[in-house]
């Protein structure tokens, strides 16, 4: 082999060798500095303008034999936020609108949970017609509501507790 040959390799084997180190040092930084935390929206203090939810009630109306026909519609959502109840974030809350809310440990997810037993994108809790729903997003420990895994959407009852791992979520009105 030439000359020049060895030293390019010499200089290929140091630039990956660099790029190691360099890749070792962010997993360390990223283990003691954890998650940067991402603001979004206008935040939580902002006043929301009016008329953001409406209510319509349509008119209960008699048929011919007497009976009432017609029902309420969709009303506004029966929770108004999200709160986590147990772990680390205990006291959290996250109001609740149309979007659905991710939890998992990525830095894009709506609920951040810094757990070893909670996947990147865990779980997803989202609004249905008038009924909320929680799913289980391929997480590798699962997401239970009360006692029981869920791995379909599941109907979400203010009350209920959704558990990930230390973390126990509740939607309350």
């Amino acid at each position: 082999m030439s000359q020049i040959s060895i030293t390019l390799l010499r200089l290929g084997f140091l630039v990956l060798l660099w790029a190691l180190v360099l890749a070792a040092i962010g997993v360390l930084r990223s283990d003691l500095y954890g998650t940067r935390v991402i603001t979004r929206g206008r935040g939580r203090n902002a006043r929301k303008p009016p008329g953001t939810r409406a209510e319509k009630v349509a008119a209960p109306s008699r048929s011919a034999t007497g009976v009432r026909t017609g029902a309420i519609s969709t009303l506004e959502p029966t929770a108004a936020h999200l709160a986590v109840t147990a772990g680390p974030l205990k006291g959290t809350t996250i109001p609740l609108g149309s979007a659905p809310v991710l939890v998992g440990r990525a830095p894009t997810c709506t609920l951040v949970i810094e757990d070893d037993y909670c996947s990147s994108r865990h779980c997803r809790i989202y609004l249905d017609g008038d009924r909320w729903l929680v799913e289980d997003l391929g997480s590798t420990n699962g997401t239970f509501l009360g006692n029981r895994r869920v791995d379909d959407p599941v109907p979400l009852n203010p009350g209920e507790k959704i558990r990930i791992g230390a973390t126990s979520l509740e939607l309350r009105n």
